[in-house]
């Protein structure tokens, strides 16, 4: 298996990378929705990610 994923540069390539692995998580089975934390040490931020799912454009129902 090959590692194609890329280090983010740029808001438009965190966002690219983000879509990517959101749709294989939801291509595996992976609820992706909720909330988790993610913590990285002493040397860089704590986050706290919340994914929420949005209704397409157009879409009714």
């Amino acid at each position: 298996m090959t590692d194609d994923r890329r280090e983010p540069t740029t808001e438009a390539e965190l966002s690219r990378n983000l879509q990517t692995l959101f749709r294989r998580a939801h291509e595996n089975g992976v609820e992706v929705r909720g909330g988790w934390p993610c913590r990285n040490g002493s040397a860089h931020p704590d986050w706290d990610v919340v994914v929420t799912e949005v209704e397409k454009p157009g879409a009714s129902e």
